[in-house]
């Protein structure tokens, strides 16, 4: 059998923060998965956003520590609008999430943002210019 992509897991220090996080972007996360050592939601199209607590990943990998500096992949949620990223931004950032580059009108026809989650990992906002 050929390999088939199925799930995005995050290592999150605090399980409901980052959960909180997610839920605020859409993703229907099971509401028992706040106090789990592992949580999952199923995303359009059958694909997977799995959650792991530190803890948990430890206890199968004791040397197991995060990645230093930048991440090196984002995740990215389409909000239908460019509108609507600068709502999505701003409704975040005053939730308490670190905003890492505000909305601006990318080169490649889209409006644009990124923030990071609770675990500093980039999560980008985006629209196609001209999808009002």
């Amino acid at each position: 059998m050929t390999p088939r992509f199925a799930v995005i897991e995050l290592a999150v220090a605090d399980m409901a923060e980052s959960l909180a996080f997610y839920r605020r972007l859409g993703l229907h996360i099971p509401a028992d998965g706040d106090t789990q050592p592992h949580t999952e939601a199923l995303l359009p199209g059958g694909l997977r956003m799995a959650w792991d607590t530190v803890d948990t990943i430890r206890s199968f990998d004791p040397g197991w520590a995060p990645a230093a500096g930048s991440s090196r992949v984002g995740l990215a949620f389409d909000c239908g609008s460019p509108a609507r990223v600068d709502e999505v931004y701003t409704e975040l950032v005053e939730a308490g999430y670190q905003g890492h580059k505000q909305p601006w009108d990318a080169f490649w026809g889209q409006r644009y943002a990124v923030i990071h989650d609770p675990d500093g990992n980039s999560v980008d906002l985006f629209a196609t210019r001209g999808a009002e």
